[in-house]
């Protein structure tokens, strides 16, 4: 039986990049909901690994993006079913909502290729690397999640909780071509500040893509090998 991967878009420009091609190498099923079409979110049984990906929105938008509070549901129902789920950017501010924690306006807007550090190395087999970033939001890290990556402007940046449910702030999904398009359909949100880099900076800087690629190949096999663990929640019900 064929593994099947099933990703939640919030717009039509902020697309799996890298995520795609791991999945077709691994011979998963792919299939999308596109919130922005205000397509319907999919069946339980219809997918074993949930990736959301990234948006301009806030998770506090709910009276601006209607479908926000719907899928904030079906994202803890997720969880509560032992499936495994990746979110990045917005995707991880909702996990983290999820699980009980808060998500607000971050001390620092971070756009561009800026380092983190990861403080725990058991999934990610190095002390840093550069990676993208698009965000002016933040969150606090979950009870029972485990802290894994911090940058100088934002310290939070990556949990993980009960070995299957992964959150990134940063992008390492990103292709050229993903960020041309956030450069095209974003370029609002690039102002003056201290983790702000400007659009040429963003887009000569294509040496990372292979480094964040084979980054991305070791998170995925992780998730990936745990797909058919049953992990006991380490809470009971999320409220």
């Amino acid at each position: 039986m064929s593994k099947k991967i099933h990703f939640i878009q919030h717009v039509h420009f902020e697309t799996p990049g890298f995520i795609l091609d791991w999945a077709k190498e691994k011979k998963y099923t792919t299939s999308f909901t596109y919130l922005f079409e205000n397509e319907k979110l999919p069946r339980f049984n219809a997918f074993d690994f949930l990736v959301i990906m990234g948006g301009p929105m806030s998770v506090y938008e709910e009276d601006k993006y209607l479908f926000l509070s719907e899928e904030k549901k079906f994202i803890k129902e997720a969880i509560e079913k032992n499936k495994v789920v990746l979110g990045i950017c917005l995707g991880a501010q909702l996990i983290a909502e999820a699980l009980g924690s808060k998500v607000y306006s971050g001390p620092n807007k971070e756009i561009g290729w800026f380092p983190v550090e990861f403080i725990n190395k058991s999934i990610f087999n190095t002390a840093a690397s550069t990676v993208f970033h698009w965000h002016g939001d933040t969150f606090d890290i979950p009870d029972e999640a485990i802290h894994l990556a911090g940058s100088e402007g934002t310290p939070n940046q990556a949990f993980i909780y009960n070995n299957k449910v992964l959150a990134l702030q940063f992008h390492i999904e990103v292709k050229q071509e993903n960020i041309r398009n956030m450069l095209e359909y974003c370029k609002d949100d690039i102002t003056e500040g201290q983790y702000i880099q400007d659009e040429m900076s963003i887009a000569n800087q294509t040496g990372f893509f292979e480094v964040n690629r084979r980054l991305l190949w070791q998170i995925l096999n992780f998730l990936s090998d745990n797909l058919n663990k049953t992990i006991q929640p380490l809470v009971k019900k999320l409220s």
